[in-house]
């Protein structure tokens, strides 16, 4: 991805009716606003491990897709892991789920967007799915579809815009 500003998504809407709008309740965390790439996929089912595999690797300004199935009883993601996505290269992260040591993640260059906070790490059991479709957040996300996220929400497309 280069430095240029992503569309906004009010915008992107506006062109692309058939844009499916991931649910408004997820809350914005990190110091980048805006943020836009190729989707990778990842099912967390209160297990962080395949996370933490995926942040590790060269992000290329691809957004990485969490589900954590919705659960809000531990994070998914914390300032380590965020910070291992600044490092790599991922242009932002979107958990349906938790994260935490938000206070530190909302001074770093990055944007996640996350259902809430939970100080509860997750458990380390290994479990879970990596590059599946995903049906979360009130969408269907596909590895490799295209994430758009702002301040008004977060959408996503078939193709780059």
């Amino acid at each position: 991805m280069t430095d240029a500003q992503p569309p906004a998504t009010a915008d992107i809407m506006d062109d692309h009716p058939e844009a499916q709008v991931l649910d408004p309740a997820l809350r914005s965390f990190g110091r980048v606003g805006t943020f836009a790439g190729p989707v990778h996929t990842v099912v967390a089912p209160e297990d962080n491990t395949l996370v933490r595999e995926a942040l590790e690797s060269p992000g290329a300004g691809r957004v990485l897709v969490v589900d954590g199935l919705a659960s809000t009883r531990c994070a998914l993601v914390g300032d380590n892991l965020a910070q291992l996505g600044v490092d790599n290269g991922w242009a932002g992260i979107v958990v349906n789920g938790c994260i935490r040591d938000s206070a530190v993640i909302d001074t770093m260059a990055i944007g996640i967007k996350a259902l809430g906070t939970n100080p509860r790490k997750s458990v380390k059991r290994n479990q879970g799915t990596v590059g599946a479709t995903l049906r979360c957040l009130g969408a269907e996300i596909a590895e490799g579809a295209w994430l758009y996220a702002d301040a008004d929400g977060a959408i996503v497309l078939d193709q780059p815009v």
